[in-house]
């Protein structure tokens, strides 16, 4: 384990060369995903579904969402750091949250063009959501 903790503290991409055991060491995936937030991906499915994990995943790079577990990617506080990190990870958000009005303007403030593209249809004819879309991005205007 401790050989596996330091190349993985070095660069999160080695877990995907860590042994089964060792995709289930919270530990080890814990250091990978400071490392590499996509090395979420060579996690296992439990750990990927560990709330803590996957937060620091999504703090770092909103996109890492797209490797979290499904129950996660319907969290709502989850997705809405993922979003403000990075307003394009809407499209890796539950249905749900991509037609929830604060979850998708929060996308919109960090990426106006990307998250408009992934927000739900209800989303993006709420008016709140295309006022905030079009002043982000003058070009969403043809398309509220």
């Amino acid at each position: 384990q401790a050989v596996v903790l330091a190349a993985v503290e070095q660069n999160g991409d080695a877990l995907k060369h860590a042994s089964e055991e060792l995709r289930h060491d919270r530990d080890v995936v814990a250091a990978a995903v400071r490392s590499l937030p996509d090395a979420l991906s060579y996690a296992s499915e439990a750990l990927r579904a560990d709330r803590d994990i996957v937060l620091d995943a999504v703090r770092m790079q909103g996109d890492a969402l797209k490797h979290a577990a499904a129950t996660l990617q319907a969290d709502k506080e989850v997705v809405l750091v993922a979003v403000q990190m990075d307003g394009e990870a809407l499209q890796h958000a539950d249905v749900q949250l991509q037609g929830d009005v604060e979850v998708v303007l929060a996308a919109i403030r960090e990426n106006a063009l990307a998250a408009f593209r992934h927000a739900s249809p209800a989303a993006r004819a709420n008016y709140a959501v295309a006022m905030v879309a079009v002043a982000e991005d003058g070009t969403l205007l043809q398309h509220v």
